[in-house]
C-alpha cells in the first residue's frame, strides 16, 4: 500500500479527486487539506535512489497496481494498492536486501528501461526487481555490483 498526504500528482487518480480536511494527530499543526483518491490498477513501478556511500543506487521494483477490495475511509489521502513482482516475499526481500528506502517514486508511465537508461547516463548503479527476479540471483548481482563500483 502506498499512501501520501502531499506531493501527489492527480494525473494518476482514478476518477475525480476530492479535497478534504481531516484531523492530523501528529506535529501540533492545523488539520491539513488533502487530496483523496484511489489510483487505477495496472502495471507500474516503484523507484528509489539510495546513497551507498561510494555510489548511488537506483532501485526499481515492477509492481501491479490493484483496485482495493474495500473502501479506505481511515486512510483519507492519495493511495494505491500494489502487488510487488515477482511476488510479495521475493519483491519485499529483494527491496530490503538492495537497501530500498522508505520514500519512493511511483509511476504508471515510466518503464524500467527508461530508468535503466537514466541510470546509465547518470553513471549510477541500477538494480531491477521484476517478474524474473530470484533472491539467489539478486544476491549475486548485488555482490558483483559492489565489486564493480569499488
Amino acid at each position: 500500500l502506498g499512501a501520501h498526504m502531499l506531493e501527489i500528482c492527480t494525473s494518476i487518480a482514478e476518477g475525480k479527486p476530492s479535497c478534504e480536511i481531516h484531523p492530523l494527530g501528529i506535529g501540533g499543526k492545523a488539520d491539513p487539506v488533502r487530496l483523496v483518491f484511489n489510483v487505477a490498477g495496472g502495471n507500474a513501478l516503484n523507484a528509489s535512489i539510495i546513497d551507498m556511500g561510494n555510489r548511488f543506487r537506483l532501485l526499481v521494483n515492477e509492481v501491479l497496481a490493484v483496485k482495493p477490495e474495500h473502501e479506505l475511509p481511515k486512510l483519507p489521502v492519495a493511495r494505491v494498492l500494489w502487488k510487488p513482482l515477482p511476488d510479495m516475499q521475493t519483491g519485499c526481500s529483494g527491496w530490503i536486501l538492495a537497501g530500498g528506502a522508505h520514500h519512493t517514486c511511483y509511476s504508471q508511465n515510466l518503464s524500467p528501461e527508461t530508468l535503466q537508461d537514466f541510470a546509465e547516463m547518470a553513471g549510477i548503479e541500477c538494480v531491477l526487481i521484476n517478474r524474473n527476479t530470484t533472491i539467489p540471483q539478486l544476491k549475486n548481482e548485488l555482490k558483483w555490483n559492489d565489486v564493480s563500483y569499488k
